[in-house]
């Protein structure tokens, strides 16, 4: 693909970042999550694509808006063929109670080229350049420590993992800690933590965690970019889920396997991704009188292009969403 679409969508999870933000601290997840879809919708119309959701909001019965496949953009004749992943508000409650991590995210890839996640868990274990090819599901905890303490040339004392707070996992706290090494915990929003094992001042090293699997997708496309590592395994919560995913077409041979980066978001990816509150990647939107400052990151899987882009958005001239009534 010649173009970098992700240039692009960027404009789209703008203004679902801002939308988002007007919500920021206001304690409701909902409103703040529907201003994101409406605005992130509104705004595919005007992309030159040809473009089918595959994961988003949810299947058609459930989302008005970016279901899972619905077609957006203009469909032209010359459009390119695209399978988008999409997230127009990645940490609601984060939002909604002003805390921060939360995103808009979008990654887009040559059709077929993401798995189809079905909205179910997924163990998901990421890290940065130095441990690609090193870190794995089959492995211990303990065992990937050491690994990437030894690409890393450091003590696994000096690492870092982030974990997502939850009862579940409280054994592999146990376990990080028992090794030496730090946690970070934090209570929703891990597509943000997955990448920030890419940023060198981040201060996380290792991203260990059974989430969602859509969130899993999206990481990996952003991992795949940065040149970090990524696999995931669907962790289904009862045998509904799994009849569900055979339905919606996911194959019975890997209801169980370890998908490596590549089976995830193959190539050719980009991704793309706006900050609403903030947090170890990007800063969050900050509103002023006529206007709003955002911050967003844009990345592409074939150049390796990363761009860091802070945009001043003129409300006096383009006029944007009123400020929401309570």
């Amino acid at each position: 693909m010649d173009r970098n679409l992700a240039l692009e969508m960027v404009r789209v999870t703008e203004r679902a970042a801002l939308a988002a933000a007007r919500w920021n601290g206001k304690g409701n997840k909902v409103a703040a999550d529907q201003a994101a879809v409406d605005a992130m919708r509104s705004a595919f119309d005007s992309l030159a694509i040809r473009g089918r959701v595959v994961i988003g909001e949810g299947e058609r019965d459930e989302a008005p808006m970016l279901y899972i496949g619905e077609e957006v953009g203009r469909w032209g004749d010359e459009d390119p063929e695209v399978d988008i992943a999409l997230d127009p508000l990645e940490g609601t409650n984060l939002c909604a109670g002003g805390k921060p991590g939360a995103l808009a995210v979008i990654a887009t890839a040559p059709r077929g080229k993401l798995l189809h996640a079905p909205d179910s868990y997924m163990f998901k274990i990421a890290c940065g350049p130095e441990g690609r090819g090193l870190i794995s599901l089959a492995k211990s905890v303990t065992e990937n420590l050491q690994l990437l303490a030894e690409a890393k040339r450091c003590d696994v004392s000096d690492l870092n993992v982030a974990i997502l707070e939850r009862p579940r996992h409280e054994d592999i706290v146990d376990e990080v800690r028992s090794s030496g090494a730090m946690v970070t915990l934090f209570t929703d929003g891990d597509v943000n933590f997955a990448l920030a094992t890419c940023k060198r001042d981040s201060g996380i090293d290792l991203f260990v965690s059974k989430g969602g699997a859509p969130e899993g997708v999206l990481a990996a496309v952003a991992m795949q970019c940065l040149g970090g590592d990524f696999q995931g395994q669907m962790a289904w919560r009862n045998e509904t889920e799994k009849e569900r995913a055979l339905g919606m077409g996911f194959a019975a041979e890997d209801l169980d396997r370890v998908f490596s980066l590549q089976e995830l978001a193959g190539a050719d990816v980009m991704f793309s991704a706006t900050g609403v509150t903030g947090g170890p990647m990007l800063r969050g939107v900050d509103f002023f009188g006529g206007g709003a400052r955002s911050h967003s990151l844009v990345l592409r899987s074939t150049t390796g292009t990363v761009r860091f882009l802070e945009t001043i958005h003129d409300f006096e001239r383009r006029p944007f969403f009123p400020a929401p009534s309570e």
